[in-house]
């Protein structure tokens, strides 16, 4: 069990649902501010040397800045990362998604301050950093999840996503090397958490859409056969244990194993492989 199964044992019940919706809220408020009291703007962007005078509301408002772009590619964009979030979250859980999600924001805030601080302390460092690359990394995660899944390009042309995702990494790192030191500094920091979240899983194949789509079928046509004496619904293979014995206790099916087979977590890595 890595750091994050740690983490989603103490934390998961206060894991934020529907996440995604609410990040799309925030865009259509920060739009609605751009149309109607576009100045008002200038007071939201994540900018280090304005939060130390006391500006702290700054540390979160910036998430409100509407993405750039006609009303009509706003709304498609919105569409799109609505459709690819719901998909994630459903896919890894919605504590996972929260992680990933606020893990980006908080980089992104360091980033900034980072970059306050080694540039000598000017005004207008909030101006590279916004939403844009988080949502990249929401693109990434996605398309490293669902790599074989199509999308219509411009609604006529159908494209693998992992294709989109290599043309996507292209771009970032032309940006990258051609961009200043902020520009790298803001890269870096936003897409950080796609990093860390994907190279430090020790084994996400259990979050692997194939993998649950495989759990959910065993399910639903092994249900009568998965409640146990007590009312329990899981129980280790090697051991026995139920939720009932122990409720602090994790269980998961083993894709190695010939069969359906659920294990807990002390006994999901060290039982031997049915064949």
């Amino acid at each position: 069990m890595n750091w994050l199964n740690k983490l989603e044992k103490k934390f998961g019940r206060h894991a934020i649902h529907n996440l995604t919706m609410y990040l799309i809220g925030g865009y259509v408020i920060g739009y609605g501010i751009y149309l109607m009291m576009p100045s008002l703007l200038n007071w939201l962007t994540l900018e280090p040397a304005f939060i130390l005078r006391g500006q702290v509301w700054r540390i979160v408002s910036w998430v409100l800045m509407p993405p750039s772009g006609n009303l009509f590619t706003i709304i498609i964009m919105m569409m799109l990362y609505y459709s690819l979030g719901n998909a994630l979250e459903r896919t890894w859980g919605a504590f996972r998604y929260n992680v990933y999600i606020f893990s980006g924001i908080l980089f992104t805030v360091i980033g900034a301050f980072i970059l306050y601080f080694v540039s000598g302390g000017g005004i207008g460092v909030g101006g590279f950093f916004s939403t844009y690359y988080i949502n990249m990394s929401i693109f990434l995660a996605f398309a490293a999840s669902y790599p074989d899944m199509e999308l219509m390009l411009y609604f006529i042309l159908p494209i693998k996503i992992k294709w989109m995702a290599l043309v996507y990494a292209v771009m970032i790192l032309y940006s990258m090397v051609r961009g200043n030191a902020a520009v790298r500094v803001a890269i870096l920091a936003s897409l950080l958490n796609f990093v860390i979240f994907f190279f430090s899983s020790r084994n996400m194949k259990p979050y692997s859409p194939k993998e649950q789509a495989r759990k959910k079928q065993f399910k639903q046509q092994s249900r009568p056969h998965m409640t146990y004496p007590g009312g329990a619904r899981h129980r280790c293979a090697v051991c026995g244990r139920t939720e009932l014995d122990d409720p602090t206790l994790e269980f998961r099916f083993c894709s190695k194993c010939k069969g359906n087979y659920e294990y807990c977590q002390d006994h999901l890595f060290t039982h031997q492989h049915v064949k």
